[in-house]
């Protein structure tokens, strides 16, 4: 492996771990909604965060960048006001990998909670408890496998991203070089033996996410 490749790996590793951690919490608070409220609009909602799932995602790329780029509105906004670009840069990975794995995370999460019951939180409620307590020590103890199992999956979504962060990242070796613009670049210059070193990294990086979020979920039991 080079030094260009271990900083791949490491680019790749860290952003989509980032990008997790930034979806996390609306991640949980719009499958808590899901799971246990009604109001009008819910089905647009629902369609909604799940879109990424079916567009085509170089479609939700070119979306991002007309709305990150210097002449989009956020993008415009943060340039004129901050002197900040996110277009082809690092955040652009950031923010393209985080709305790629929104909708698993929630999928995932809105599963969890949906599987507690709602007696346990209505005791808990019967004995004082506000809300923000039962979430915190009813919803969330009893869920917390399934929303691990949802975190690891969207890990591993991020860690497979293409379409969108090419749209709106580029390839910027050191910058936005993810695993899986750097194996589409290789093959493109004709560097296919650096392609297969990356690919079997990329390849055992998912198998383990994947095997650890199918583990979670096969253990999750309700009291």
């Amino acid at each position: 492996m080079t030094a260009e490749e271990w900083q791949t790996i490491w680019l790749t590793t860290w952003v989509s771990a980032l990008s997790v951690l930034l979806i996390l919490p609306p991640g949980v608070a719009i499958a808590w909604l899901l799971a246990r409220k009604e109001w009008p609009g819910k089905s647009l909602v629902e369609t909604f965060v799940a879109l990424p799932l079916v567009l085509p995602p170089v479609a939700t790329g070119l979306i991002l960048l007309k709305l990150l780029g210097r002449r989009g509105p956020i993008g415009g906004w943060l340039h004129e006001s901050f002197n900040v670009d996110i277009v082809f840069t690092w955040k652009a990975v950031l923010i393209a990998l985080g709305v790629m794995s929104f909708p698993l995370l929630v999928r995932s999460m809105r599963t969890a909670i949906e599987e507690v019951p709602v007696r346990l939180e209505g005791i808990a409620r019967t004995l004082g408890a506000s809300p923000w307590r039962v979430f915190w020590t009813v919803t969330l103890p009893l869920a917390r496998r399934g929303l691990a199992a949802g975190v690891v999956l969207a890990f591993a979504r991020a860690l497979g991203e293409f379409g969108a962060t090419i749209m709106v990242a580029g390839f910027i070796q050191g910058e936005t070089s993810t695993l899986s613009l750097a194996i589409y670049q290789h093959v493109q210059t004709g560097h296919d033996s650096e392609a297969m070193k990356l690919l079997v990294v990329a390849v055992i990086m998912a198998f383990i996410a994947l095997w650890i979020s199918e583990t979670l979920s096969r253990r999750r039991r309700v009291p």
